[in-house]
């Protein structure tokens, strides 16, 4: 009698090790999809962005980004703006050297929308670079002052 005891539980346990091979198999299937996820996460994120942005029409906080670069002259800016042109980038296909003067129009976020809108009704370019940045912190005694100085109307 003590001789079927060890082959019950053999037999047992062996059932328990072949059952288990299916979950063992999910889970490592589970784990190589997650790694393959998040190695393409940044491509996902892209691609997502963009279908959201194709169709909705608005666009995704966080897409672009505008550099500000400190050149020590006004010939290094050039000679830098220059490169990177040729690199890259063009307005209807030629690179255009243009002086132009930065406008920098402090206020309440509530109204971006309205003055960007304005903006572009007025502007002489076919398509004006406007850019928005959030004021996240300053100079509170200054900050008091825009939102004091600017109506909402």
């Amino acid at each position: 009698m003590q001789d079927n005891k060890p082959d019950y539980f053999y037999q047992r346990y062996r059932k328990d090790i072949m059952s288990s091979a299916v979950p063992r198999s999910g889970f490592v299937v589970f784990c190589v999809l997650l790694v393959v996820t998040l190695a393409l996460y940044p491509v996902l994120r892209t691609l997502g962005v963009q279908i959201y942005s194709a169709f909705t029409g608005k666009y995704v906080s966080g897409y672009h980004s505008l550099l500000l670069v400190n050149c020590p002259t006004e010939q290094t800016a050039r000679d830098i703006g220059r490169i990177i042109m040729e690199k890259r980038y063009y307005w209807k296909g030629e690179i255009r050297d243009a002086t132009e003067i930065l406008l920098l129009v402090r206020t309440k976020t509530s109204l971006v929308q309205r003055l960007m809108t304005y903006i572009i009704a007025i502007h002489p370019y076919d398509i004006p670079e406007i850019i928005t940045f959030s004021i996240d912190d300053g100079s509170q005694h200054y900050l008091k002052w825009i939102a004091e100085a600017v109506t909402d109307s």
